[in-house]
């Protein structure tokens, strides 16, 4: 007797579609995921003074008063990798050569976004897993440096998520290329 989830597709070989519902929502949530923090790396904020609007009325105040308003915008001018704070620490560390820096600053927004779209359109999952896998590594590496240690905890959970997706990669049924 098989389990109900499970179906023959060839002889001897079941597949058990709670795996590959559970490796499909790994890879969608890191997908998702990779592929926001890098748009939000090309992100920025900008204040604009706008009127203050009198509740009771809807108008703007008569007074003329402004408030500043926040607003979100995303460009490629306003791409940042590695926040400021961020790379003023790494900048005094001595154990990273600048170049690497300012190499990394400049790959992350996009390799977030490149491995995003290829998890989300099953492009290559092993791959693009393996290289989420290496940026967090290298994340977490970054940020020993510059002893943030909640950091490391955090990246250290992606890591896990990124471990379980590949050990489930083999049920991956929703793809372009299987094989990578």
């Amino acid at each position: 007797m098989t389990n109900s989830t499970e179906t023959k597709v060839d002889p001897g070989r079941k597949v058990n579609w709670d795996f590959t519902f559970a490796y499909l929502v790994l890879r969608l949530w890191l997908g998702v995921r990779s592929l926001f923090v890098g748009i939000e790396k090309f992100g920025s904020y900008r204040s604009v003074a706008t009127p203050l609007i009198d509740p009771s009325t809807g108008q703007p105040d008569a007074s003329g008063v402004m408030v500043n308003v926040n607003i979100k915008s995303y460009a490629l001018a306003n791409y940042v990798g590695i926040p400021a704070a961020l790379r003023d620490k790494f900048a005094h560390d001595p154990l990273l050569p600048k170049f690497a820096l300012v190499a990394f600053d400049k790959m992350l927004g996009p390799a977030f976004i490149l491995t995003g779209l290829m998890l989300l359109v099953g492009l290559g999952t092993r791959l693009s897993l393996l290289a989420q896998a290496l940026i967090y590594i290298s994340l977490s590496v970054g940020l020993v440096l510059i002893d943030q240690p909640d950091g490391v905890a955090y990246l250290g959970i992606h890591i896990g998520l990124v471990a379980a997706a590949l050990l489930l990669a083999q049920h991956n049924r929703f793809t372009v290329l299987k094989k990578w």
